[in-house]
């Protein structure tokens, strides 16, 4: 049934929004699950700014597409930092100003009012459910990885068809697993982690953009041109993207590894690369061989905000 022709009255309406450092993305999804609908604002840091640009965005989609608040499901957040699901609470999320503990769906509910349902998640999270909602039917997909290629590197992980947050809520950072010993230093006091070499700021600090396009883009161009320093530099982030992929298989055996996050903007170029490195590493044993590491990669698709739809989701309590 075509979107336009659903009841806006009809109950299973949600609002998905996905905060980041720069933007705020909302979208609605029609009971049937379908985007129908986007919002985006920039992103104010802090307490009170991002209340409002939550509110802002639930209120300009359900008002553009004449949607009862009181026909929502529910409204879902997802934002960096730790998040207690239950509770609503988010803390430690410096990079959108939320340095103390922050009850942001109650804080979020009482701006909305009319008994609207507002539920938060971890942003990875909301990343993995939207990619599986996006890839194939629920019952298809239910052992996945989202690996976020950003400012760092963590994944969001789905398995058997439940979030897998961890007992402290740190599932999924592997980007702090150490690949190169006593390599680059991290920010979080070790050497060699995974994220110096496998993320948007490794590649932005090895070949810095000269024209303010991002620097991936730039990179693989350089490479693809036949530039020998580009094509060494690339070679090591996919070798290193490979490692996080092969990781995550290997601890989870999950049955595909969804690569986001902005570096994933390169596109083929960037999934050609991974699944050759793959295929050659795994080349010379039988056992990872068997595995298909190269099959399992996907990229999360460039049209769909995967964290926002996941966010919608959360929303709706379709969470495991």
């Amino acid at each position: 049934m075509p979107a336009a022709h659903l009841d806006p009255r009809a109950p299973g309406w949600g609002v998905g929004v996905d905060i980041g450092g720069t933007k705020v993305l909302a979208v609605l999804l029609d009971p049937a699950g379908r985007v129908v609908g986007k919002h985006r604002v920039a992103t104010r840091p802090g307490h009170v700014g991002l209340v409002d640009a939550v509110t802002t965005s639930v209120r300009a989609l359900t008002t553009a597409h004449d949607v009862p608040a009181a026909a929502l499901a529910g409204v879902g957040i997802g934002v960096p930092g730790v998040v207690d699901p239950v509770s609503g609470t988010v803390e430690h999320a410096v990079n959108v100003g939320v340095d103390r503990p922050f009850a942001m769906a109650d804080a979020v509910a009482d701006a909305l009012g009319a008994r609207v349902r507002v539920r938060v998640e971890n942003d990875l999270n909301v990343a993995v459910l939207g990619a599986a909602h996006t890839l194939g039917p629920a019952g298809e997909r239910r052992d996945l990885a989202f690996l976020a290629l950003g400012t760092g590197v963590a994944a969001g992980l789905l398995l058997d068809g439940t979030l897998r947050r961890g007992a402290h809520r740190a599932a999924g950072e592997v980007g702090h697993l150490t690949l190169v010993p006593d390599g680059l230093p991290c920010g979080c006091g070790q050497r060699g982690c995974l994220e110096q070499y496998a993320s948007g700021s490794a590649l932005d600090a090895a070949w810095p953009s000269p024209d303010g396009r991002p620097a991936p883009l730039v990179l693989f161009e350089a490479a693809a041109a036949g530039d020998p320093r580009a094509v060494a530099v690339r070679d090591r982030f996919v070798w290193a993207v490979a490692g996080a992929v092969r990781i995550l298989v290997l601890t989870c055996d999950v049955d595909a590894v969804v690569v986001g996050g902005g570096v994933s903007g390169v596109g083929e170029p960037l999934l050609r690369a991974v699944r050759a490195e793959l295929a050659r590493a795994t080349a010379a044993s039988a056992f990872l061989g068997s595995l298909r590491l190269a099959e399992r990669v996907h990229l999360a698709p460039q049209h769909v905000p995967v964290g926002a739809v996941g966010a919608a989701l959360v929303g709706r309590g379709e969470i495991g």
